[in-house]
């Protein structure tokens, strides 16, 4: 019952409101005129008071402000959230508190606010270091304001990373490796680096089954760019450590290991999901997804969660595979045993035969080559 302990325990706050619908998202978000952050800040204490009576005693060593656009939340309501969970739980001495922005909404002032209310991590979703790129993904912002947000997130906080899509229309390896050089030239110590995928309920996904999304690079020049990423960026000392995530020793994100090293979480918010350790088990929550009726609940109904699954023993070792595997530090064996799982070793001594994974006595690696094919190597190990 106490394995959760291996990657820590977080909280997550889902913050579900934007200022428009990028064409490629397919996230929890939604674009509305007026907000009650008062009221929004009561469910979200409400919420936090409700899974910490649940989870007594426990160190918090992490929160995250997802969304939607948490840059839009008032520094007060950030604050109101931090300290309710202060209320409940113990901060680790290195809590890492962290918040993602858009460009277009920062100022030195809300950064400021922020950083008084305790984020320690600013994350933000520049995208595009190309004006032209960034408006035919529908991003409100421009280059230049998303370098002058970088500069007033670096004057506020000490850890700042941003996040960038590649394979975008009529992008080439080249100017992809340009665009990584002049983010790390931005002294940036983290970086998340998402191929753009084109999913079905976007207007992106509806554009592209009506042929209408022209330019977009075949599967072997976004596999370029992706090794492109690796050379780059490992010269530059921000080696991967995630399938799609960068950093400079002791950046790396830690409330995203939090999932990969499969640790529990509380998922607060408009479609939250989380992850639970109680006396009888495992247990994985999912909340009410529509913003008012995700208030309604927890104002009417005192939680707003939909889902609340006890997770079987295959549940929680097809879990631990499928994230630990992403890390480039891998699985522990003796962990994924412990919890039922099994490998098909047949199909492993193919894939390492392959060059695709390492195995050693205590742990399972996806190598260099496995990585950019980690779905099949998954496939494999899994039988």
């Amino acid at each position: 019952m106490e394995d959760w302990r291996h990657g820590g325990f977080a909280l997550y706050v889902h913050w579900p409101f934007c200022t428009s619908k990028c064409p490629y998202c397919d996230f929890n978000s939604h674009v509305a005129g007026q907000i009650d952050q008062q009221r929004w800040a009561r469910a979200f204490r409400s919420e936090i008071a409700r899974i910490g009576a649940a989870t007594p005693g426990r160190v918090l060593n992490s929160i995250f402000f997802g969304g939607g656009t948490p840059s839009l939340m008032q520094p007060e309501t950030v604050s109101a959230v931090i300290e309710a969970a202060r209320a409940v739980w113990p901060f680790a001495n290195d809590i890492e508190i962290s918040l993602e922005a858009n460009p277009g909404s920062a100022d030195a002032a809300r950064f400021r606010g922020y950083a008084d209310a305790g984020v320690t991590r600013l994350s933000l979703g520049v995208q595009a270091l190309s004006d032209a790129d960034l408006r035919r993904l529908g991003r409100m912002h421009s280059v230049s304001e998303a370098r002058a947000a970088f500069d007033l997130a670096k004057a506020a906080f000490d850890r700042v990373s941003f996040d960038l899509i590649y394979a975008r229309q009529d992008q080439d390896a080249a100017a992809w490796r340009a665009e990584l050089r002049e983010a790390v030239a931005m002294a940036v110590d983290h970086l998340s680096l998402y191929q753009l995928t084109i999913e079905q309920g976007t207007v992106f996904g509806a554009r592209h089954a009506a042929g209408q999304l022209r330019g977009l690079p075949e599967d072997d020049l976004a596999a370029d760019m992706y090794f492109e990423t690796q050379e780059v960026l490992s010269g530059f000392g921000m080696p991967a450590y995630e399938v799609s995530n960068h950093a400079a020793a002791g950046s790396e994100s830690r409330h995203n290991l939090t999932y990969w090293r499969q640790g529990d979480w509380a998922g607060v918010g408009p479609g939250a999901h989380g992850r639970l350790t109680l006396s009888d088990g495992r247990y994985a929550t999912v909340a009410e997804q529509a913003p008012g009726a995700w208030l309604k609940r927890v104002e009417q109904q005192g939680a707003g969660d939909v889902v609340c699954d006890l997770q079987t023993a295959d549940d929680e070792a097809t879990e631990y595979l499928l994230m630990s595997m992403r890390l480039t530090e891998g699985m522990d064996l003796a962990r994924y045993r412990a919890k039922g799982g099994r490998l098909d070793d047949a199909r492993v001594a193919q894939v390492v035969d392959d060059g695709l994974l390492s195995i050693s006595a205590d742990r399972a690696v996806a190598t260099a080559a496995g990585r950019p094919l980690l779905n099949y190597v998954l496939r494999q190990m899994a039988g």
